[in-house]
């Protein structure tokens, strides 16, 4: 296929020219997978084939557009808007997703666009329908955007299903994948089925560094409230900026703070996925119009959304994840060969260490990932019932179409009639009730039992699972303000405050499983705790910082006061480095503290904590409590750990797992998910939706039975593998002893500079009264003395929840009733394997 002579004077009345990925795209035969960077037009080379060949006309649904994001979707609308006129074509382009009106969908089932926007559910609970073959019948293309996205999670396996229904549907079909942050491009085309991999010019390295600011990183917290005068002058001396934070409650509080120093009145927006659906639309029109001069968001506004007068991207926090920093670094500048301009604001004293990793990975071209494995089978289940809702199946032939998709290439047959089994009896425990004997055999054909069931299964689609959320409206005039966690509302009473949608609320009442609150902007606010983007450094991220640490002669690219305070560890206990698991002991308030420098991840040192306090509690060291961070693990006990050797035996960890996991509420957790996805429980009901308490007691009711009468159901096995590498992310544990062949215990005297930042992580409570702020004051001033480290000039910060932004390393004063600064007992022994 060629560029047709008026595509190339629309080009031109542009000002543009083809792109030779564009080109390259739309002469390539078969499946494919672009990968370009962001601004290098990516969705026009993906559209370009079907806007050509739909110039010559075309009867029914001809392009399906597939994205991770009903925003994305919205965006695309408009941008293809724009040609489709220009060149007067008789296209017509809608989307449908959650938003999309139901009259919309109802006419789209029976007069279906020429382009179809959606998003892996909608396309799911359409594939559903008994008209599926005559709506994708005359399918020729299918675009997937920002395919990575969707492969890191059970969107993706769920997407790839769908795919494999499609091109049994319509035979001959192309698929075309894009992406601009890959890591490994052929992991991914495979992940589509096969394609060929189509490479742009990566155009120029971004503009990233760390944002200057007046004040240092403080040593705990996650909010970079420090930084909020910095991070508006860098507002000013921009056109548009979007400040990206890691979770919604840090975007609302991070909002708050913004506004309160906004002197000059500048329009800012926040914009996350737990704000109301016209809040969010109101942020997007505003950010396309170029009415506002920077918004607010978090991971809703991560990907391929363009917004061409964004010159700046400021990540605050941590990123996390090297392709996440890519993608977001990606929505400054979004126009082709034109640097992306970035800055990072670390949130603390070890997250100032991590950035600067990350930046030296982005510099290197080095991205992060972790190999997916097989395909999930409580997708699979829910497919399989998707499928019988759209007509009668043979096993066979439905065998062979997953088989197809490619993160089931290697499904098992009896994998896939396990599957089978589970959504015609619900199993062996529970074949004796008929609300789970959903399929029944007839002619060598599976179909629904009952058919009234169909409603059900497509109310319930979907792979993702969050907090149950409840809406917050406006008690006198029924505005809708967004939603809060049903945990967190259970907490709530009249009278008390929190935040949403940038704004402080009081809660007055519970109406209709509705908060409605009143405006009261003067009272100190709860935080509304939103489960958002909690995610753990990434493996390959958190090598580099530990070997940043590990490695002076490299500290250079590392401020000042964080070079003193390695320094400072280094003299007075031992410094992280590859190869050593670097561990210490130490008294401090009446209490024997253990801190272990793991750099495993959040999850999987939460894990390990909880499973060396079980192991101290029978070796009688009277644990009392533990916190992890994506970098460190920190114990308190009644005595102390004097040898941790045993205690990180592999097979003694192991088998103190599967002890733990069996009576677990993380287990529980998790097989609610999985029964979840699966279809076991249905959350979505004609005339009202299941509360989370319900969803979850007939869950654990569930699982209960499950594990006592049925230990080898599928659902079982299925929560089994998602526990592992998932909240307890055990296969971390293991690479960290993999990676760790010493072991370096040290017996200090006092807290190790390292170790005092966890110690304020331990006090982080409310303070309430200026005699308690005072008091807290002074002993995080002790402590922190104590371990080398001093107030500067502003201790107020000591009592703040963000974690003592003034404190600075300072040399340490003689003590001669404890032994000399910088000596401990240490031992170092090899670490069992």
């Amino acid at each position: 296929m060629t560029l047709p002579p008026e595509f190339q004077d629309w080009f031109a009345r542009q000002g543009w020219a083809p792109h030779p990925h564009q080109l390259a795209l739309l002469e390539a035969q078969g499946d494919t997978l672009l990968i370009a960077p962001t601004g290098g037009g990516k969705t026009l080379a993906g559209f370009l084939p079907s806007l050509v060949d739909l110039s010559r006309g075309h009867q029914g649904l001809h392009t399906l557009y597939v994205s991770p994001l009903k925003a994305l979707t919205a965006d695309i609308g408009r941008n293809l808007a724009r040609p489709v006129a220009d060149l007067a074509l008789p296209i017509r382009v809608e989307d449908r997703t959650g938003d999309t009106r139901s009259a919309a969908r109802q006419r789209q089932r029976t007069d279906p666009p020429q382009i179809l926007l959606t998003t892996p559910e909608s396309l799911a609970l359409m594939l559903s329908y008994p008209e599926a073959p005559r709506i994708f019948g005359n399918l020729r293309r299918v675009v997937l955007d920002e395919l990575h996205a969707l492969a890191e999670n059970k969107r993706g396996d769920q997407l790839m299903l769908g795919l494999a229904r499609l091109r049994t549907l319509s035979p001959g079909l192309t698929a075309t994948g894009l992406s601009a942050t890959v890591e490994d491009p052929e992991a991914l085309a495979a992940f589509m089925g096969g394609a060929r991999v189509i490479h742009a010019d990566p155009g120029p390295d971004p503009d990233i560094a760390m944002l200057a600011t007046s004040r240092p990183a403080p040593w705990a917290g996650g909010g970079g409230h420090y930084a909020v005068p910095d991070v508006l002058d860098a507002i000013r001396g921009a056109n548009t900026t979007i400040v990206f934070i890691n979770t919604r409650a840090q975007a609302e509080l991070f909002f708050q703070a913004v506004w309160a120093a906004n002197d000059d009145n500048l329009p800012i927006g926040l914009h996350h996925g737990s704000l109301s659906r016209e809040a969010r639309g109101r942020v997007e029109a505003a950010m396309a119009a170029g009415e506002l001069r920077a918004v607010i968001a978090t991971g809703s506004l991560d990907l391929g959304i363009d917004w061409g007068n964004v010159d700046l991207v400021i990540q605050v926090g941590a990123p996390r994840n090297v392709k996440r920093l890519v993608q977001r670094i990606g929505r400054a500048n979004h126009r082709y060969n034109a640097p992306s301009r970035a800055r990072i604001v670390p949130a603390n004293r070890f997250e100032v260490i991590e950035c600067v990793a990350a930046l030296e990975a982005v510099r290197e071209h080095d991205l992060d990932g972790d190999d997916r494995g097989p395909g999930p089978l409580d997708v699979l289940c829910q497919h399989i019932l998707l499928t019988a809702c759209a007509g009668p199946f043979a096993a066979d032939a439905l065998f062979a179409e997953v088989r197809t998709a490619g993160p089931y290439r290697d499904l098992s047959r009896a994998d896939f009639d396990d599957c089978v089994q589970f959504c015609a009896t619900g199993g062996y425990a529970l074949k004796a009730y008929d609300r789970w004997q959903r399929l029944v055999e007839r002619g060598g054909l599976w179909g629904l039992r009952d058919p009234r069931a169909a409603r059900d299964l497509r109310m319930n689609v979907g792979t993702i699972v969050e907090a149950e959320m409840l809406k917050v409206r406006w008690k006198r005039g029924g505005g809708l303000l967004g939603e809060v966690e049903e945990s967190f509302a259970a907490t709530l009473v009249p009278g008390d405050t929190f935040l949403t949608g940038g704004q402080t609320v009081r809660y007055e009442g519970l109406r209709e499983l509705t908060l409605e609150v009143t405006p009261n902007p003067h009272k100190q606010p709860k935080i509304a705790v939103f489960s958002g983007l909690k995610l753990a450094t990434s493996t390959e991220l958190s090598h580099r910082v530990l070997a940043l640490i590990g490695d002076p002669a490299h500290w250079d690219a590392l401020p000042p006061d964080t070079r003193d305070w390695l320094a400072l560890q280094d003299g007075m206990s031992a410094l992280p480095r590859p190869g050593t698991l670097v561990t210490e002991s130490f008294r401090y308030d009446g209490r024997w503290h253990f801190a272990l420098y793991g750099f495993a991840g959040r999850n999987a040192l939460q894990t390990l904590g909880l499973l060396l306090t079980r192991t101290m509690e029978v070796a009688g060291l009277g644990p009392l409590g533990f916190l992890s961070t994506d970098y460190a693990l920190l114990i308190w006990s009644v005595d102390p750990v004097t040898d941790p050797a045993p205690l990180l035996d592999r097979e003694a960890l192991r088998e103190g797992l599967g002890a733990w996991l069996g009576d677990n509420a993380v287990m529980k957790r998790t097989f609610r998910n999985v029964a979840i996805v699966s279809g076991l429980i249905q959350r979505n009901m004609p005339g009202g939706r299941r509360t989370g308490k319900q969803a979850t007691f007939s869950s654990d009711i569930l699982y209960d039975t499950l594990r006592r009468y049925d230990p080898d159901h599928l659902l079982m096995r299925i929560t089994a593998i998602e526990a592992g590498r998932g909240l307890v992310d055990f296969g971390r544990i293991e690479e960290m002893l993999d990676r760790s062949a010493a072991l370096d215990h040290r017996m200090l005297d006092r807290v190790s500079p390292l170790a005092a930042p966890l110690m304020l992580e331990m006090g982080r409570v409310r303070i309430e009264g200026q005699g308690r702020m005072r008091l807290a004051e002074a002993e995080a001033e002790a402590m922190m003395r104590d371990a080398g480290l001093t107030l500067t000039d502003d201790p107020a910060g000591a009592a703040q929840a963000a974690g003592l932004d003034g404190v600075r390393p300072v040399a340490p004063a003689p003590e001669p009733r404890r032994q000399a600064r910088g000596r401990s007992r240490s031992r170092t022994v090899p670490l069992a394997r």
